[in-house]
């Protein structure tokens, strides 16, 4: 594992105490759960952005017509 040093504004590290004191977690645990959720979100992002563009190429615009395309195969 590596480690990684970071600066916080204060306001930021008295919401992380706060927030890791009613978990019961510490804040490296709390930090490192959010950078991770974080991470997945962005990935998604960009996934979903690829895939929409992909989509639409092949004229496919709607959620409904994401359905209905899975429907016919």
């Amino acid at each position: 594992m590596s480690t990684l040093t970071l600066r916080v504004p204060d306001e930021l590290d008295r919401a992380l105490e706060r927030q890791s004191a009613a978990l019961g977690i510490s804040k490296s645990d709390l930090a490192r759960e959010a950078l991770k959720r974080y991470l997945r979100v962005a990935e998604f992002r960009t996934l979903r952005t690829k895939l929409v563009a992909r989509a639409q190429a092949g004229g496919i615009n709607t959620d409904e017509e994401v359905f209905e395309a899975l429907k016919r195969k």
